[in-house]
């Protein structure tokens, strides 16, 4: 066969090689062109190899749509149908090659993860930083999001006053972050801290800019973890921020921020989204003061059928069986 160059003085491999024919799979297919359709002992004689020897490879050649077997005869190809399936087969071989290359190069940052906390574990050593006061701990975490937006940001905040001064200071600073793309943002929070004022006006803000929020009954700490190098301590683990002043300790440590996630992640799963049907707070509010669905429909001006769905609408969204729970779980969630 002749050769082609790509190189002074170097000779191209054959190109059906290169689509994984084996040579002798190749001279069989450039015996079969040659004879267009014939039996396998007309392929065998102009082969000039014996027929069972030339029987498996003739049956690759099949199995790979270079040649077509019909009744007892091998037909071949066109050489651009066959080649063109060979090509097929090794772009299909190729992709598969680089979804795997992706997924083990995607799997680099968490081998490093594992990596940095075996140093850390073996040297016992990584930077903690202490912070005191509410203003710094706020502008310490945007300071840290700033260093490599967009930053992932989880929180666990435990009582009613952190959640005041979380609304009455510290919240369109997020959301301007969330808005400009560089944090984004999940927070678990007490349902009782939705009673305190203006905090489901800010929580409605805060979602609108992409947060997640979820409410559970009780919330075991505070603690916060950005991206996979930074996360938030209490000095005292259990106690709330203003009862311990804000006092926190910043660490940058793999494995403790894989801890903390890990412990975000079993609250995040166990929490109930935040939500406000509108539509479903208004009968649940005029039915806590008795009213009847008649009643509540004509003071909405709705048909009753209507109330009713919205009655059900909201037992689905709260998961509850009946009104009356409905009515409670609604209460503690602080829709009324």
């Amino acid at each position: 066969m002749r050769t082609t160059s790509t190189r002074a003085g170097e000779p191209s491999a054959d190109p059906l090689a290169q689509l994984g024919l084996s040579p002798a799979q190749t001279a069989l297919y450039t015996a079969v062109l040659r004879l267009h359709r014939a039996g396998l002992s007309e392929i065998a004689k102009a082969a000039d190899t014996p027929p069972e020897e030339i029987e498996g490879e003739l049956a690759s050649l099949v199995r790979l749509g270079a040649v077509h077997e019909q009744a007892g005869e091998y037909l071949a190809r066109h050489p651009a149908a066959a080649i063109g399936r060979l090509i097929a087969a090794r772009l299909d071989r190729l992709a598969e090659e680089s979804r795997q290359i992706d997924e083990v190069l995607a799997s680099i940052d968490g081998l490093t993860d594992q990596y940095d906390a075996g140093r850390d574990h073996q040297t016992e050593t990584f930077p903690i930083e202490f912070v005191s006061g509410a203003d710094e701990l706020y502008e310490s975490i945007v300071g840290l999001a700033l260093q490599s937006p967009p930053a992932d940001l989880v929180s666990a905040i435990p009582d009613q006053r952190t959640m005041n001064d979380f609304v009455q200071k510290y919240a369109d600073p997020w959301i301007k972050a969330l808005d400009d793309g560089l944090l984004s943002a999940r927070a678990v929070i007490p349902a009782e801290s939705l009673a305190v004022p203006g905090v489901k006006e800010a929580l409605e803000r805060l979602t609108q800019a992409g947060a997640g929020v979820r409410v559970l009954d009780r919330v075991p700490s505070w603690f916060f973890a950005l991206g996979r190098e930074a996360a938030g301590l209490p000095a005292d683990w259990g106690g709330s921020m203003p009862g311990s002043a804000y006092n926190c300790y910043l660490v940058r440590a793999p494995s403790v921020v894989d801890a903390l996630r890990a412990l975000f992640d079993a609250l995040w799963a166990r929490a109930t989204p935040i939500r406000y049907p509108p539509g479903a707070v208004q009968v649940l509010r005029l039915a806590s003061q008795g009213l009847c669905d008649d009643t509540i429909a004509r003071l909405l001006n709705l048909s009753v059928r209507t109330v009713r769905t919205r009655f059900a609408e909201a037992m689905t969204e709260l998961g509850v069986q009946s009104r009356f729970q409905a009515g409670v779980e609604a209460t503690r969630r602080g829709w009324l």
